[in-house]
């Protein structure tokens, strides 16, 4: 369940992330858009801790870390706009937006869920 509940908030994350990325900034529908993005995006960072197929007897792995790099960037980058900050607004949310895009690379990896899922397909 949590893993599916991970995937499905990762999927919309990046979607909302290339749309908001395209359309014109400071609109109310990119606000819109980066609120539910970040809503997305905290969901997928905090929802990883659970998820140790990496490693289980260590239990935490070096993606958890990103997960922590995540929930730093997307509330400086919320900080940052509310202050009138739009530089560093916009460069926290490209990282953010990156760092998902590198995190959801590495699932490709046969040994991963998704990986190993999309391996036994061919």
């Amino acid at each position: 369940m949590i893993i599916g509940v991970h995937i499905a908030a990762a999927l919309t994350a990046f979607s909302l992330g290339i749309t908001v990325l395209v359309l014109p900034k400071g609109t109310s529908r990119h606000r819109l858009l980066g609120r539910t993005w970040v809503f997305c995006m905290a969901i997928v960072a905090f929802g990883s801790f659970p998820i140790r197929t990496l490693d289980p007897d260590l239990g935490m792995s070096w993606i958890h870390a990103l997960s922590v790099v995540t929930i730093i960037s997307i509330t400086f980058a919320v900080f940052s706009i509310r202050n009138g900050r739009r530089r560093a607004h916009m460069a926290a949310m490209i990282g953010s937006f990156c760092g998902l895009v590198i995190a959801g690379l590495f699932t490709l990896d046969p040994d991963r869920h998704i990986g190993g899922f999309l391996l036994g397909l061919f």
